[in-house]
């Protein structure tokens, strides 16, 4: 008798110690980890003009967005007539913001002293040329729509 209650006290032993997770009779689900990097220098899905709908490479649909806002504004601004002293042939940088709404709006503008005096009315007229433009699909970012800034330069060339 004294061998089977050493048995017994060694099962009754090892139930004690052995975990409770090992005598678990529930399926144990694995919980998919989440990749909770984001990196928001970039976005997946470019802004696009309906123009540039239908192009798939991404490079390609950022190029062709470029190319029409700066067509765009570019044909707002050569509906002004200029009075200059001096030759102007510089370069303008536009700040937009593109809301998540696909909506434009004139963040900042950069350009030199000379452009200043010359061209006071430029603020104006950049801020008109952006209002004009028409309403976009927004960037997407993870299947979001996003804001995002874009830096757009202008070169402005005006002859006496």
């Amino acid at each position: 008798m004294s061998m089977f209650l050493r048995v017994t006290f060694f099962i009754m032993l090892l139930f004690c110690f052995t975990s409770c997770d090992k005598l678990s009779f529930s399926k144990k689900i694995e919980v998919p980890v989440l990749d909770t990097i984001v990196d928001f220098s970039s976005v997946d899905v470019f802004p696009s003009f309906k123009v540039c709908d239908n192009i798939i490479d991404k490079e390609e649909k950022e190029d062709c967005f470029r190319a029409t806002i700066h067509q765009k504004i570019g044909e707002q601004l050569q509906k002004h007539t200029f009075t200059i002293v001096d030759s102007i042939d510089e370069v303008v940088y536009v700040n937009l913001i593109i809301n998540a709404e696909g909506l434009f709006i004139l963040d900042s503008t950069q350009y030199s002293d000379k452009i200043k005096k010359e061209l006071p009315k430029l603020d104006s007229l950049l801020k008109f040329s952006v209002e004009k433009l028409p309403k976009i699909h927004p960037a997407i970012k993870r299947g979001i729509p996003v804001t995002t800034k874009y830096r757009l330069p202008i070169r402005i060339q005006l002859s006496e």
